[in-house]
């Protein structure tokens, strides 16, 4: 490996000007704290340039003490939270390119040079250590989370918002001051891991891996595991309403109404007829389709997800959508289930109340007739909800 060196890290390196910001969250992690200070030393000393340790505490333990007798400087977040106690020592930062890491000896702060030298050399934005593709030593991983809790995590974020990573949860990252300032981050949590990864594949920075090893921690884990993995999840979700409504609902929208219309033509598959079962369960995809479906519009429109919907069908609705044509849209689709539902209506009473209607036409009816009620109100709707003027 090629270690960077430090004219190209930072003109100006200097007392006052660091090169590099290593930040560590704390909370009560008097075991470990001497170790982690101790190994990003002598990562500053190989690279050969000034820098500065931040610790973010929220200790009840000699941890901010350990820290400011190495040198370190300490601060405290006015709120709780992982992602908060990362987001606030950011704010104090005042490196060129930023180290996070836990503090708790999982992270080998000694491996920075490796990662920092694809930043450094402008071949990626961040740089994060993976422990999946490295090294994982025993007892520092709970076997859960190999093989089943971070392995799926990331295969859901890849899939959202096309990372293209191998552990999108590992904790150890090096980026530039630039790329942070790039970053939109709010969350206060553990999905703050999720959340910086999820921000940059959406804002197109680079992201590359490097093998790292995963050491046993020592000290309390603060991990919990069930609850911080759906917290993941659900950030992941409600940030990405293209996969999460836009998605299931044109799908289940359009088979439904592929299975009414074979219903209503008497269309023969594989030689059996689709009966009127099939069209009620044809009615009631398209319905909920179509409800699902505008969820992701209404969301678009209405907040500001890190992977906005980008489907046809979205577009085209934020391209030619009005209050006034998804009214008359309404009011067509209203008046057409109206009209064949008072048709069969008037069948029946000139029959003298002998012969029914058609089932095939009554359900047409009905589901013009919510379909149309639904856009009316759903128009009006998404223009109160509106971000713009």
């Amino acid at each position: 490996m090629t270690t960077p060196q430090a004219g190209k890290l930072l003109p100006a390196d200097s007392e006052s000007t660091p090169a590099i910001s290593i930040v560590m969250p704390t909370m009560n992690e008097e075991e470990g704290i001497r170790e982690c200070i101790e190994r990003a030393t002598n990562a500053l000393e190989e690279l050969g340039v000034t820098g500065e340790i931040i610790i973010s505490d929220a200790s009840t333990d000699r941890t901010p003490e350990i820290a400011e007798s190495m040198g370190a400087i300490v601060v405290e977040p006015d709120k709780p939270g992982y992602g908060y106690a990362y987001r606030y020592a950011f704010d104090h930062a005042r490196g060129s390119y930023i180290v996070m890491g836990d503090a708790d000896t999982t992270y080998d702060f000694e491996e920075i040079p490796k990662l920092l030298e694809l930043v450094a050399y402008g071949n990626a934005d961040i740089v994060m250590g993976s422990r999946l593709e490295g090294e994982i030593k025993d007892g520092a991983m709970p076997p859960l989370h190999e093989h089943i809790g971070n392995p799926l995590l990331t295969k859901f974020l890849n899939a959202f918002y096309d990372a293209g990573v191998s552990d999108a949860h590992s904790g150890f990252r090096v980026f530039s001051q630039e790329a942070l300032e790039t970053l939109e981050l709010g969350s206060d949590g553990m999905e703050f891991a999720s959340e910086m990864i999820m921000d940059a594949g959406a804002k197109g920075l680079t992201i590359e891996e490097v093998p790292i090893t995963y050491h046993e921690r020592e000290g309390e884990a603060k991990l919990e595991s069930f609850h911080d993995g759906w917290r993941h999840v659900k950030f992941m979700l409600v940030n990405a309403p293209g996969y999460l409504f836009s998605l299931p609902g044109s799908i289940m929208g359009a088979v439904g109404v592929v299975v009414m219309a074979l219903s209503v033509f008497n269309v023969e598959v594989m030689g059996q007829g689709v009966g009127v079962h099939s069209l009620i369960a044809g009615s009631l995809l398209t319905l909920a389709g179509y409800q699902i479906g505008s969820f992701g519009f209404l969301t678009d429109i209405a907040s500001d997800p890190i992977q906005r919907p980008d489907g046809i069908i979205t577009r085209w609705l934020n391209e030619h959508f009005t209050l006034e044509r998804g009214v008359l849209l309404g009011l067509g689709l209203f008046a057409f289930g109206s009209l064949t539902a008072l048709g069969l209506l008037y069948q029946w009473i000139a029959s003298g109340f002998t012969v029914l209607p058609s089932i095939t036409a009554d359900i047409v009816a009905f589901t013009a007739i919510v379909l149309g009620l639904q856009t009316m109100f759903g128009a009006f709707f998404a223009n109160v909800i509106s971000k713009e003027e």
